[in-house]
């Protein structure tokens, strides 16, 4: 079965084949590898003519990806095939020469043929482990558009300079309900505006994680399933709102498939990016700014500095909501004028994100409802929510932080509006975001839900509780949430 992938007008092919995460044309490749080592083992009369055709297939497979560009999880693919071939060769060359046609004995053979067939191997066991990620068809009755806009606080200085002219700039990126755009029409690249941009990102996203870039160089190369500033849809409605922090270090981009799932069901997603504390932010002028917060790895000094770095989030996220506010309202020209409704707000993020959403519910009571995607709860526990709250966490282990729970708990009890925190099983830290898409399915770091499962889990249940909140359906939310896991439900009376 083919999956869509990379899109015409880009240059690239466009399907890739499902569970292999590989290309048409990486497949041709890999297939005329694994035909050149198995052609020794052919009947004398059918191995001229596979020898032959797998080798012109390798040939000019290796050529289109040559132009494409060759991931490096082709690598092993083309080595192991460019050993074969002499082996392959050798007796057709003998025998157009005259000579006797010479083979190896078999028991001398069989250990190269294992040896190319295992290099050959490692090619789609790296596609399948660090693949091109596929973003998902969002289920939802309309169409993703997407912009970025950037806006500039000029009532804060920018803490992180020295220039004491320097104001806080943030970097925005919108999912919105669009109409439908044509099938070829370009989708948006993921991780940046261009390319370019998303190469950036990507390569200190993987600094930041210890990665060599190489690993994860499929992931500037995906298409999401929004399209770059397409019109609003039609109708002069107004869409519920639902602003989002990434975590530590993440961008603006994270959660590109849950921002996506939101958006098609009616509700726009403004997603920030956080300068000098994300991985890489490009500015509007083609400046690059690169994270400056790290840990110290003394506990009590990063616990400060981290309750000083959601401060800083949670005022971004304050700033953001008034020019989506200014915005709604017509004070910002733009495509969505007057179609946000800021009178339905939702404040979200992952990790430290959640932190920052917390305390941003906490300071600001334009936000009317918080979810907190596995994030640990920085800063003061003070004053008490009064939005209602969503807290999902990880899978608890013997690994996970034991002041976790507690303090968490601790800020649900205290809130004035019912709470719930959702353990589900089988996620880890990364199954909030879109890292399943693209990164080893290894239990520990993505969880165990799988690509697919990992992001129907996030959505369905963010999902009901913002129909809840913002939209006010009725239902049974806690029956709805406790599908997915265990749930603790905490009402202002702190029953639970």
């Amino acid at each position: 079965m083919w999956h869509r992938v990379f899109r015409p007008e880009d240059g690239r092919v466009t399907e890739i084949i499902a569970g292999l995460y590989m290309s048409p044309v990486e497949f041709l490749a890999l297939l005329g590898a694994v035909v050149l080592v198995v052609a020794r083992w052919l009947p004398p009369a059918g191995r001229p003519h596979a020898t032959i055709a797998a080798g012109a297939v390798l040939v000019l497979s290796g050529l289109v990806l040559g132009v494409l560009g060759i991931r490096w999880q082709m690598l092993p693919v083309l080595a192991g095939g460019a050993v074969a071939s002499p082996f392959a060769f050798s007796p057709l060359l003998r025998r157009r020469t005259g000579r006797p046609a010479r083979r190896t004995r078999w028991w001398l053979a069989l250990p190269g043929s294992v040896t190319c067939a295992g290099l050959i191997a490692t090619g789609p066991v790296a596609a399948w482990a660090f693949p091109v990620p596929e973003f998902p068809e969002p289920s939802g009755h309309f169409a993703v558009g997407t912009r970025v806009v950037q806006w500039t606080d000029p009532r804060r200085p920018e803490t992180f300079t020295a220039d004491p002219h320097d104001r806080r700039t943030v970097v925005v990126q919108l999912w919105y309900p669009a109409r439908k755009s044509p099938a070829v029409t370009q989708r948006a690249q993921y991780l940046g505006r261009t390319e370019q941009e998303a190469s950036i990102v990507s390569d200190a996203l993987a600094r930041q994680a210890g990665l060599p870039g190489f690993l994860v160089d499929g992931v500037p190369r995906a298409r999401t399933q929004s399209v770059f500033n397409a019109p609003v849809v039609g109708g002069g409605g107004r869409f519920p709102v639902v602003l989002f922090s990434p975590g530590s270090g993440g961008v603006r981009t994270q959660n590109t498939a849950w921002a996506e799932e939101l958006a098609s069901h009616g509700y726009v997603v403004a997603a920030l990016d956080h300068p000098y504390d994300s991985a890489a932010v490009v500015l509007a002028d083609g400046r690059t700014v690169h994270a400056e917060t790290a840990s110290t790895g003394d506990r009590d000094k990063d616990t400060v500095l981290s309750a000083g770095w959601t401060a800083v989030r949670a005022a971004d996220l304050g700033f953001v909501l008034t020019q989506l506010d200014r915005l709604g309202r017509g004070e910002i020209a733009g495509p969505l004028t007057g179609r946000l409704d800021t009178g339905r707000v939702a404040v979200t993020g992952h990790s430290m994100g959640g932190a920052a959403a917390l305390q941003a519910a906490r300071q600001d009571h334009r936000f009317d409802a918080v979810i907190d995607l596995d994030g640990y709860p920085h800063g003061p526990t003070s004053p008490s929510l009064q939005q209602p709250t969503l807290a999902l966490t990880q899978a608890i282990s013997p690994e996970t932080d034991p002041r976790y729970l507690p303090r968490l708990t601790e800020a649900l009890k205290r809130s004035t509006a019912t709470s719930y925190r959702l353990t589900i099983p089988g996620t880890a830290h990364l199954t909030f975001m879109d890292g399943p898409l693209y990164l080893p399915p290894v239990p520990s770091m993505v969880g165990s839900l799988g690509r697919a499962k990992s992001r129907h889990v996030v959505a369905a249940t963010t999902l009901a509780f913002l129909d809840t909140t913002l939209r006010h359906k009725p239902g049974d939310l806690a029956g709805v949430l406790s599908a997915y896991g265990d749930l603790s439900v905490y009402r202002p009376d702190n029953s639970r």
